[in-house]
Order: structure tokens, then sequence, then C-alpha cells
């Protein structure tokens, strides 16, 4: 059996969104070039690193793989992420944001600062 051990992104600015995802999520930032940074987990559970690689040339069109995050308090993480550089997806605003609702589940879409998607539940 196989488990997750990374979580990759091409990036334009790998140190740029390494600090971004690293405000996120609380991983902290333990390798950093200009065209590599790596982040670990806090507690050593679950994606173990999350790795931004410098790309040239970004792949278009919409993301097929997305990182989901949850939150105790999404709508006071919201405008937090907002702070930190992450748009949403749909009209609305930070303190009004336009939720997702399906399979039981209710969640914001949201992009970071190069545009990925990403949701919070």
């Amino acid at each position: 059996m196989a488990f997750i051990y990374n979580v990759t992104f091409d990036a334009r600015e790998p140190r740029r969104l390494g600090r971004f995802w690293s405000e996120v999520t609380g991983y902290a930032v333990t390798d950093e070039r200009d065209d590599f940074v790596r982040l670990r987990a806090p507690d050593g559970r679950g994606v173990r690193h999350i790795l931004f690689f410098r790309v040239d040339d970004p792949t278009p069109g919409k993301n097929r793989t997305h990182v989901d995050l949850a939150s105790r308090d999404a709508d006071e993480e919201i405008p937090r992420l907002v702070a930190l550089g992450a748009t949403l997806v749909d009209a609305g605003s930070p303190q009004a944001p336009t939720w997702r609702e399906g399979n039981g589940a209710r969640w914001v879409a949201m992009r970071d600062p190069e545009g990925n998607e990403f949701c919070l539940g």
C-alpha cells in the first residue's frame, strides 16, 4: 500500500507561493531557493511535505487536482486567506462568500496567488 508523502506545485515564483502556503497551513519552510521551496508538516502526520518547483511555462487550463482545506471556523479563515493573497473563485466577498454544496459538504472555492484552485470547508 502507498501513502501520499508530498504534494507538489509547479510555480512561477516558488518562494512567494511557498510562503503563502506556509502561512495558510502552518507548515514550516525547511528549504528555500529561487527554484525550489520545501514545507514540512508541523506534526509529521498526513502529507509530510508541500513542494514548489519553478517552471517557466505553467500548465494552462483548469486544475484537475486541488487541495481541500478544513477549518474549525471557515467564516473567519476566508478573510485571513484573502489577506495573505488568496482570491475567491465565485462572486461574493470575504465577508459574504459564495458557498458551494454537494454530497453533504459545504465549501468555498478559492485561488492561491498563482491561480491554483483550492477549497475551504
